[in-house]
């Protein structure tokens, strides 16, 4: 992840939910008191948000001493340590919402991105996300989906030329849409077509489109109609497939499938800060008012 776009985000994101001061913090503990939470998984799943917990905590409080044990993409289970942060309590309890939040959701991506990989099983065809993305989160859902294994489609209008369903509608053809762009286009942009026929497949073919996207199409059409793609264009399925039929896409030919899903109704992975103690004389630590774990 870009660390200076991901600076100016947690700004944002504090400055929202801190507002002019944290009344309640600052009320009850001075500047110099001093503490420790613990990260603990109450899910299993795949952690997501080593940058966001290292850049989130020291954004208010510099000297906050941060040990990570867990790295993006490890597997982690129920009551698992992730890290342990120690600094000032009133910079500890601003900073805890706004990482969770943040660490809960590309965590709980992460996660759907690597069982969707596990349940297409294929050595071909690679899953990837779509633009279905929270407005804001863009950069940090994607950076979620590779760490479950997963590939990053376009990341937005400006990177990639995606000839939808109403580009051609308003252009009147998919080879009158291609022609208008790739007039003005630049060598180093790839253009895309969705097709939703087999005369629009075609269509794509002979305009060179370089990737060719099977909208909304069933495996077994998508195996029976790339026959007709030649190499050097690349293929992708998206659309109605989900994690119960995602298996069925497995032996249809495609370079890619797009899931939507991965990011726009995703489940976040349940992950709480406890306060914790050190235990005198031992080099250990105690939750409060919970069991005792060393670290």
């Amino acid at each position: 992840m870009n660390s200076i776009k991901l600076r100016l985000l947690l700004e944002q994101f504090f400055i929202e939910d801190i507002g002019e001061r944290d009344v309640t913090s600052e009320l009850i503990f001075g500047k110099e008191n001093k503490g420790s939470l613990v990260l603990i998984s109450k899910d299993e799943g795949i952690f997501c948000g080593e940058q966001i917990i290292q850049t989130g905590f020291r954004l208010l409080d510099e000297g906050s001493q941060i040990i990570l044990h867990v790295k993006d993409g490890d597997k982690v289970v129920k009551g698992q340590e992730l890290a342990l942060i120690t600094g000032r309590v009133s910079a500890l309890l601003k900073a805890e919402r706004v990482v969770l939040n943040l660490v809960q959701r590309m965590s709980g991506i992460a996660t759907k991105t690597n069982e969707a990989v596990s349940v297409l099983d294929s050595a071909k065809t690679r899953i990837c996300d779509t633009r279905k993305t929270t407005p804001g989160l863009r950069m940090l859902e994607k950076y979620a989906v590779r760490c479950g294994g997963g590939f990053n489609h376009r990341y937005g209008l400006y990177d990639a030329v995606m000839i939808k369903d109403n580009h051609i509608s308003f252009a009147g053809s998919i080879s009158s849409a291609v022609e208008a762009v790739k007039s003005n286009l630049g060598h180093m942009v790839k253009v895309e077509v969705e097709i939703e026929t087999k005369d629009q497949l075609l269509e794509a073919i002979d305009s060179k489109a370089d990737c060719i996207m099977f909208d909304n199409r069933p495996p077994e059409q998508i195996r029976e109609w790339i026959s007709n793609v030649p190499a050097g264009i690349l293929t992708e399925a998206s659309g109605g497939i989900t994690l119960d039929n995602l298996h069925s896409y497995r032996d249809c030919g495609v370079d890619y499938i797009s899931l939507g899903f991965l990011t726009h109704s995703v489940k976040s992975l349940d992950i709480s800060a406890k306060v914790m103690a050190e235990t005198k004389g031992a080099a250990e630590y105690e939750y409060f008012g919970g069991a005792r774990s060393e670290i």
